[in-house]
């Protein structure tokens, strides 16, 4: 079995067009030895890597003692391993015991480590990175709090500054996560349902503010969570829609009609499903209705078993299914730290016992991405497949993402390494392999 690019010949970028010409030149060589000295190019100049595991998941196929193979950042070919030999020349690394799958997504993280991502704090940013891609995640967006207004601002040209730093450097830290886009949360959110975001801070929805936000983030704001019910949401969603920002309706009191109303106008996502949401009632469904009903919108939730129940989590994926739901951390500065104090924005929050808190609410998590995915097998008894897709592919088509999310020819090599039930051995990021790897 060998899964071939997903795109035509004319869709092929030169890069990927020049690694295809040589793994055809390096498999005639396998295949045909004397074909190495008709073109010297064959055995010089050309670096492969072959990742070999026990399973693959790309996640929406399995293939079973797989071959992955890689230059330099990008994924070369995925097949199996009885379906042709490795090239001649190729570095090989096994994972024996091992399931390969894309490298995780996380589209609402507010900070780990210690560090807060509206805190100017290069050394905490990157112990973020590292944290991240311990836990399996390859790329993430950084999720704003609300603010002060100029702090937003401040916030956000430094979070477009590290996104760009991220973009330049191919050479970095090779065990980082990689920041794509900005996710700001507040703050057009409803007073009613605004969890921990501060009040005196809470803004009615403006193109004038929104784009202040978008000049000091330099077009990289990616999502939006907003309430649709309040005084102007309409046309601002209209127009972050227009910019390619993905609206996602949240702490948000709005009434079933409303909610639909926002999708019709370019919201399609919703953020920490049933948290800071107006109640499902069974005859005032409300936003959760919107929610759970509607085929336009993906959703995604908190699967820690605290700030949904089991039972929730199972009644969510049954609703939204394996095309969308998708899951997030909602991490905060606490995240892989003792219990504690830390800062969330301008906020203080205090964990013990696993909960997040602020004035007794509940202010994000310290929930992994892993531990996210085997919660979901765990609560609702997806398997291993299942719960993978809501950490890769679904967020990154949320966050229409190319090349992330799967693993398929042409796309980056972010993977992560997994036992089968679900825990991190390793993750491959931008193709380097860990220096534990066992090499052959």
């Amino acid at each position: 079995m060998v899964l071939r690019p997903s795109f035509g010949p004319k869709e092929l970028s030169g890069k990927t067009s020049e690694i295809s010409y040589k793994l055809r030149r390096l498999l005639r060589t396998t295949h045909d030895p004397s074909a190495a000295n008709t073109d010297k190019s064959v055995t010089t100049g050309i670096t492969l890597i072959a990742f070999l595991a026990n399973g693959l998941y790309t996640p929406l196929e399995y293939v079973d003692h797989p071959y992955l193979l890689i230059e330099d950042d990008t994924i070369v070919e995925v097949g199996s391993q009885s379906a042709r030999p490795i090239p001649r020349g190729v570095e090989v690394i096994d994972f024996p015991d091992a399931i390969l799958a894309p490298g995780f997504v996380d589209i609402h993280i507010h900070g780990g480590a210690g560090h807060d991502v509206m805190n100017a704090d290069p050394a905490g940013a990157r112990a973020l990175d590292r944290l991240l891609a311990s836990h399996g995640v390859t790329s993430y967006f950084p999720t704003t709090v609300t603010a002060p207004v100029d702090l937003t601002l401040s916030a956000i040209d430094r979070l477009a500054a590290r996104i760009e730093l991220a973009e330049r450097d191919t050479t970095g830290d090779i065990r980082q996560a990689q920041p794509l886009g900005i996710h700001l949360e507040g703050p057009f959110l409803s007073h009613v349902r605004r969890g921990v975001h501060p009040p005196a801070n809470l803004a009615r929805p403006s193109l004038e503010l929104f784009d202040r936000f978008w000049q000091a983030a330099r077009g990289r704001i990616r999502f939006l969570t907003m309430a649709p019910e309040l005084e102007g949401a309409r046309e601002l969603i209209a127009e972050a829609d227009r910019r390619g920002v993905c609206v996602s309706l949240g702490h948000s009191d709005a009434d079933f009609n409303t909610a639909r109303a926002a999708v019709s106008a370019g919201a399609r996502h919703a953020t920490h499903g049933f948290n800071a949401m107006r109640p499902l009632d069974h005859r005032d469904p409300g936003i959760i209705g919107e929610m759970l009903t509607d085929g336009r919108l993906s959703a995604d939730i908190i699967a820690d078993g605290i700030h949904l129940d089991p039972a929730i989590v199972e009644l969510f994926l049954k609703a939204k299914g394996t095309d969308s739901a998708v899951l997030i951390t909602d991490a905060t500065a606490a995240t892989g730290m003792p219990e504690g104090r830390y800062r969330l924005g301008s906020l203080e929050v205090e964990v013990k016992d696993g909960r997040c808190l602020s004035e007794g609410r509940l202010a994000g998590s310290v929930l992994t991405m892993d531990r996210a995915v085997r919660n979901v097998m765990q609560f609702a008894r997806w398997d291993l497949q299942q719960a993978l897709r809501l950490a890769s592919l679904n967020p990154a088509r949320v966050a229409r993402l190319t090349g992330r999310g799967k693993l398929e020819a042409g796309a980056r090599a972010d993977v992560v390494v997994l036992t089968r039930s679900g825990d991190v051995k390793a993750t491959i990021v931008r193709g380097s392999a860990p220096e534990s790897a066992a090499k052959r």
